[in-house]
């Protein structure tokens, strides 16, 4: 089967679970349940783009498949950031109630964590992309160790409603906020569109992408940036969703079979919107939110990773 007739399935896939989660149960209130519906699919388009996005361009920097962006500590930063305004500030904090300032705050800390990691690993481009990795890992376990120690001494209820961040949610999605996401997610990818023909060259490896003429430095610089700036946005806006950017980057890859990042990205991000609104209807029809979208991602992701490690591990 032709990539363009795959693509054309899941084109016809997205618009059947987007009718099916827009319209079903309407019963009539079309004025008052239909906007928040639509304002929810559109957060989960904004998250699936964002995440399927910098995934795929982030595994193509690193050579790897199995890693994701969250590998570099930004979920563990969140959470830290959120847990010190409820430690510190309580629940009942204009950072907590206004999400506008939460948002704010969230983003401008990871992206300024992203850019400072940065700058000081690729200095005169001595630093090999996997020690950015590995000081990205000590960093959020690092980060980690904090969050726990200040959840353990934090005040019962406040950790009760900070247990509501831990957790990717749809259900509750700012308007506003979806709006300004809107804007900064595309904004971002149309710039980094402008450099998609040198990351199929950069999948080479960076001694073949160097030969044919391509600045590698700069291209990695800048994918990194941006990969972290959708993380960052996605992640303030709905939460963190730790192995949902693993789970739609390799299906991407198994099933366009293709170098093209053209196809990789937008099958990545069309599985992505077939999961979130797909998964997101199931949980309210069928399971009636007795859990959470994250939840089962999270299971399926955690499942899916291990078969990769087994599967690498068979083929090296």
């Amino acid at each position: 089967m032709r990539n363009s007739t795959k693509m054309m399935i899941l084109i016809g896939i997205v618009l059947i679970s987007t009718a099916l989660y827009l319209f079903h149960g309407l019963n009539g209130s079309y004025d008052y349940a239909l906007p928040r519906r639509a304002i929810k699919v559109l957060a989960m388009a904004l998250t699936g783009v964002a995440i399927a996005y910098s995934t795929v361009i982030f595994q193509t920097i690193t050579h790897n498949k199995i890693l994701t962006p969250s590998v570099m500590g930004l979920d563990s930063l969140y959470m830290l950031i959120q847990t010190i305004i409820y430690y510190f500030f309580g629940s009942m904090s204009i950072l907590v109630i206004n999400k506008n300032y939460n948002f704010a705050i969230s983003v401008i800390a990871m992206i300024v964590f992203a850019l400072l990691l940065y700058k000081f690993l690729f200095k005169a481009g001595k630093r090999p992309v996997y020690f950015l990795l590995l000081v990205g890992i000590i960093l959020g376990t690092f980060m980690g160790s904090i969050t726990t120690f200040l959840q353990v001494l934090i005040d019962p209820n406040e950790f009760t409603s900070l247990q509501n961040k831990m957790f990717a949610s749809f259900n509750n999605v700012n308007g506003d906020l979806v709006w300004l996401a809107l804007v900064i997610i595309i904004l971002t990818v149309v710039y980094g569109w402008r450099n998609i023909s040198e990351l199929d060259v950069l999948s080479l490896g960076r001694d073949n992408a160097i030969n044919l003429g391509v600045d590698y430095d700069k291209i990695v610089k800048t994918m990194l940036v941006l990969s972290s700036i959708l993380i960052a946005t996605s992640t303030a806006l709905v939460g963190p969703i730790t192995f949902f950017g693993l789970i739609v980057a390799n299906l991407s890859y198994q099933f366009f079979n293709t170098y093209k990042h053209t196809t990789l990205i937008i099958g990545a991000s069309l599985m992505s919107l077939v999961a979130l609104i797909g998964g997101q209807w199931v949980v309210e029809r069928i399971f009636t939110f007795d859990t959470t979208l994250s939840v089962i991602i999270n299971f399926i992701g955690g499942i899916y990773f291990i078969y990769l490690l087994l599967k690498e591990s068979r083929t090296s």
